[in-house]
This record gives structure tokens, C-alpha cells and sequence, in this order.
């Protein structure tokens, strides 16, 4: 079960966050200002944080830059009425991952708290190797007997993705959003055609292959032992 540890001030809606998140199966921790939230951090694990900007003792912003300051890696959702450009970007400059606007669709929320954990997993693993294939998530190259290939980035991380969850189908949606964002402006096209550049490229690789499943969306099949 992941752990979220929610950083909200106003008591409403601190609660109507945690309710959502624990109907949802997740394991939430709750704090009112940044101070409490590192006392917490200090204690108990916690997978990604969601916070408020405006607090009290320690603000938003001051909280996300002692975690990152701390080297801690976990994603940060951050939460907040402002909606200047300046607020977002200062938001992203000390480190935060994604960011809500209030007031938002607690749906929204449990969606963009699963997409940032996802791509969590996958950058933590940083690299698989499947038979005879290597990909390096550092380096954004995938190594298959004798030949290693540089790829764009996202055409890297959707085939780790799919080989991530062998035979698991994922639909040009749930690609869409985890690899692209929420906010992109890309079609479900644009999956296809990376789909299609990864196929021509690893053609003669027999550790795996990537399926279409008509109507659904894309699966991976692995010939290869993973190690």
C-alpha cells in the first residue's frame, strides 16, 4: 500500500483529501503546515506528499525546497488557489512534480497522484534487462546483444513502460498520461506513431515483442527471462 502524507492548513479540506485518498486504498499521513510534515517524514515512509502553498511556520514552497535540499526524491503534488504563471513556476524551481489549482475534482487528484507514482516506480527501478537486452533508464539506451541504440525520451520511456508489466494492457489513454502528462496537447496518435518507431527499431529483437490488442490499446510480450 502507498503512503501519502497530505500538508493542508484548512481542516476541511485536509479531511475531504484524506477520505477521497483512503476510499481510494492508499495509507494517508496528515500535517497542517510544513514543519509537522518533516517531523513526519522523520518517522514514517512516505511515497509522495501533497501540499498546500500558503501555510503557516513553513510554507509550501520552503517545505518542497528542505525536502529536495535533504535529497529526498519522492513526488511532490502541490496544491494552491493562485494560478499566476510566476506562483507555478516557482512552484517547479524548487521542485515540485505537478501542481492543482483550487478548486479541483478530488478525481483529478487521485488520477494525478497515480500517474506521478508510476513514473516513480519506473525511474526508480532504472534499469531492466531481458535476456539479452539491457535499457539503462539513466542513459535512455537499450542495449541488445552487440548494438546499443540511443532513444528519444519518451519513445525510452513508453517501451519501459510496457515491458515494466509484461502482457498488461494499457490503453493509448493510460500511455497518453503517464508518458505525455495531462496537460499535453498530443493525440493518441502520437502513441501510435512512437509505437511504430519502436517496432521498425527492434524488429529483429527476439527478447520481446510490442502487441497490438485491437479496440484496447498495446501490451508487451517478453520471450526473455528478466533479470
Amino acid at each position: 500500500m502507498f503512503s501519502i502524507l497530505v500538508v493542508e492548513d484548512d481542516e476541511t479540506l485536509n479531511k475531504m483529501i484524506c477520505a477521497k485518498l483512503k476510499q481510494e486504498q492508499f495509507e494517508v499521513h496528515t500535517a497542517f503546515d510544513g514543519e509537522q510534515a518533516l517531523e513526519i517524514m522523520d518517522q514514517v515512509h512516505v511515497d509522495i506528499l501533497i501540499c498546500d502553498i500558503m501555510m503557516p511556520k513553513m510554507n509550501g514552497y520552503e517545505l518542497t525546497d528542505s525536502i529536495r535540499k535533504a535529497n529526498f526524491t519522492l513526488p511532490i503534488l502541490m496544491v494552491t488557489a493562485k494560478d499566476q504563471i510566476e506562483d507555478m513556476e516557482m512552484g517547479f524551481h524548487v521542485g515540485t512534480d505537478d501542481y492543482l489549482i483550487k478548486p479541483f475534482n478530488m478525481k483529478e487528484m487521485v488520477l494525478r497522484v497515480q500517474a506521478l507514482l508510476k513514473r516513480s516506480q519506473i525511474m526508480n527501478e532504472h534499469q531492466m534487462t531481458l535476456g539479452s537486452t539491457v535499457l539503462d533508464y539513466d542513459a535512455l539506451t537499450v542495449k541488445s546483444q552487440e548494438e546499443t541504440q540511443d532513444l528519444p525520451p519518451k519513445e525510452f520511456y513508453l517501451l519501459y513502460k510496457l515491458l515494466s508489466s509484461p502482457n498488461h494492457i494499457f490503453t493509448r489513454l493510460e500511455l497518453m498520461d503517464e508518458i505525455w502528462g495531462m496537460d499535453s496537447e498530443a493525440d493518441e496518435r502520437t502513441v501510435d506513431s512512437h509505437i511504430k518507431k519502436l517496432r521498425r527499431k527492434f524488429e529483429a529483437c527476439s527478447d520481446f515483442e510490442i502487441v497490438t490488442v485491437r479496440g484496447l490499446g498495446y501490451k508487451a510480450k517478453v520471450n526473455a527471462e528478466r533479470r
